[in-house]
């Protein structure tokens, strides 16, 4: 619901869409009112979490007590709303809760209909116009809204406001639209927004994502981090830092915030408002899976890895702490296992149970004879960039410190080729000589810095 004032600022189609709502006298509530029955059966919300009451408090502006109470009214409310439809018949105007405690009020076209809602225990208001004038009103908008303005994003049912409601930046446009509607435009008020609604996505791993406008990896694991938007991590030769990507839905998603390889093959993406980061992997056959950790699995284990090209593979853990080396060059402290993969897969999720290992590397074979494939341990990137892994049940897993997230290295510093930092427990050699930058740390900068 709008706040009023916004409201008031409303642009109306016609003298009589500026409704008033008088209000009947309220009667008196009493224990054997259909309100009170439902309030003292709500027993579901009889004895509310402590987490919700303080959720509410927080984030409502009342006190523990009025959200309690609240909760109360809600679940009554709710459960009579069938009850007073019924009542009313073909002059219900809808049903709403207001104030601190969410007072229940019903609403009728008919006058004569109003002692029945105050005896329900509930506040009555006659009103213009019944829900089903107002549905209908909105059902014409909807028939029309392949002719909308862009301008015009939004339109609803405001049964507070007995009409519906069109929300624009462009009042004029939106008014000629609702004309040409065949909506009766009495009942329609168009008012003034910038709201400018977007979709939002899931970010999960196992699914694709593009790079640039080419090439295809997958997700490896959700993250969050402090000061930003969250993202997720994925294998670093996927993209370079400052590469931009986009969806599976081919949307624009986000942006390449560190990358490394050779020498690792790790990276994470920072995602834009459009997409929030969750603590799952789409097994595709498998469902959806939770995360709930990253305790590493022990050769022997089962593991198993979701890819966008050959989705939802199984084999065990062989080896931890594997060297492997590409075309590219060798990468270092890898696991290897008997997953297959194919490309497209890369940066892809292993997990083992519910615990992320780590992302899809390289290997050879494929998923018709069979193969090898290696995965980034997941910590690791966490160590490295500071993230912490998105989970599902179990709370949220803590952030892994980095181990002396700095060593050596520091930024306004000018290092020379040849020249040896530490960094994240690890050590780097200077491949060109620069004057290092935040931003520019060892494994960011694969042009500039080769782990030894």
């Amino acid at each position: 619901m709008l706040p009023r004032k916004t409201l008031t600022a409303g642009i109306a189609l016609a003298a009589v869409a500026l409704i008033t709502v008088p209000a009947v006298a309220y009667a008196a509530r009493h224990d054997d009112s259909l309100f009170e029955a439902a309030r003292a059966s709500a027993s579901i919300v009889a004895d509310p979490p402590p987490g919700l009451v303080d959720a509410l408090a927080r984030d409502l502006g009342v006190t523990g007590e009025q959200a309690e109470q609240r909760l109360l009214n809600e679940a009554a409310a709710a459960g009579i709303e069938p009850r007073l439809r019924a009542l009313l018949g073909p002059a219900y105007a809808g049903a709403w809760v207001t104030g601190p405690t969410a007072t229940p009020v019903a609403a009728t076209a008919d006058p004569s209909k109003a002692a029945a809602i105050t005896a329900a225990g509930v506040e009555a208001r006659v009103v213009t116009r019944s829900l089903d004038h107002l549905d209908r009103t909105k059902a014409a908008l909807d028939q029309a809204a392949a002719k909308a303005p862009g301008t015009a994003p939004v339109w609803y049912v405001d049964v507070v406001e007995n009409a519906v409601i069109v929300l624009t930046s462009t009042p004029a446009k939106a008014t000629a639209w609702v004309r040409a509607s065949g909506a009766d435009v009495s009942a329609v008020r168009v008012v003034r927004s910038q709201e400018q609604p977007q979709p939002y996505y899931d970010v999960r791993g196992g699914d694709a994502y593009y790079i640039g406008s080419g090439s295809r990896c997958s997700v490896g694991f959700s993250v969050t981090r402090a000061g930003s938007q969250g993202g997720f991590v994925t294998a670093g030769h996927c993209g370079s830092t400052g590469a931009t990507t986009t969806g599976s839905n081919r949307v624009a998603q986000g942006t390449f915030r560190g990358s490394s390889f050779p020498g690792n093959d790790y990276a994470w993406v920072e995602v834009n408002s459009q997409w929030t980061p969750v603590g799952v992997v789409n097994g595709y056959s498998a469902g959806i899976l939770p995360v709930r950790g990253s305790t590493v699995a022990q050769p022997g284990s089962s593991i198993c890895r979701s890819g966008s090209t050959t989705q939802w593979r199984c084999g065990s853990v062989q080896q931890l702490n594997t060297s492997v080396t590409y075309p590219q060059g060798t990468v270092s402290g890898v696991t290897r296992t008997s997953v297959c993969a194919e490309p497209g897969d890369s940066g892809g999720s292993f997990i083992s149970g519910d615990q992320a290992q780590g992302v899809t590397s390289g290997g050879s074979g494929n998923c018709g004879s069979g193969g090898t494939t290696y995965f980034q341990p997941v910590n690791e990137i966490l160590s490295t960039y500071g993230l912490t892994l998105a989970t599902q049940g179990g709370g949220p897993s803590p952030t892994i410190t980095p181990t002396n997230p700095g060593g050596t290295w520091a930024p306004g510093t000018t290092y020379a080729a040849g020249a040896t930092v530490t960094y994240g427990g690890a050590t780097y050699r200077c491949l060109q000589g620069h004057t290092s930058q935040t931003g520019w740390e060892p494994p960011n900068v694969p042009a500039l810095w080769q782990r030894v």
